[in-house]
């Protein structure tokens, strides 16, 4: 009897781990992009210090997402979205603060951007005012996995994601 109650926990828990194998085991927002293959949507760098910083983390509120990658950082929300173009990537950044998610129109918006060959970029966020986010283009269009971090002051205070997406 004890064998058979032992065998059965032991087929119960293959049961779950091959479910959970078979689902990916991620937990993690996709997006519908045709360009974004998001995996994890990491937490920001570490801060400096915690009154300057705020760190995200990777709670997901997609009831307000423009269908990109979402970290939660504090009060801030905060959305990458990308588009492939012939020229190299469209780069959509939602800034949001709140349960309202209003847009933050006066921050300082960088993108820190690892190529897949290794390489670095930094590409300088412009705000559209009639979108009320941020946008900017990388002229990249090696096929691969991009890692990106973005960096953000709002008047002093230093808020960051870390992003990923294919082409």
């Amino acid at each position: 009897m004890k064998f058979s109650q032992s065998l059965a926990i032991a087929l119960i828990s293959l049961g779950f781990l091959l479910g959970a194998c078979a689902s990916g085991g991620d937990q993690t927002t996709r997006s519908e992009s045709p360009v974004a293959s998001p995996e994890a949507s990491p937490a920001a760098a570490s801060p400096a210090s915690p009154a300057t910083t705020a760190q995200a983390d990777t709670a997901h509120d997609t009831s307000v997402s423009e269908g990109g990658q979402v970290v939660e950082a504090g009060p801030y929300h905060l959305e990458l979205v990308t588009l492939k173009e012939a020229s190299g990537v469209h780069l959509d950044f939602y800034l949001q603060k709140g349960d309202t998610h209003e847009a933050i129109p006066d921050a300082t918006v960088t993108g820190q951007i690892q190529l897949p060959d290794g390489t670095q970029k930094t590409v300088e966020f412009e705000y559209d005012a009639a979108g009320e986010h941020y946008v900017a283009t990388l002229p990249d269009t090696a096929a691969g996995e991009y890692n990106v971090a973005i960096l953000t002051d709002i008047k002093g205070e230093k808020v960051n994601g870390r992003f990923n997406f294919s082409q």
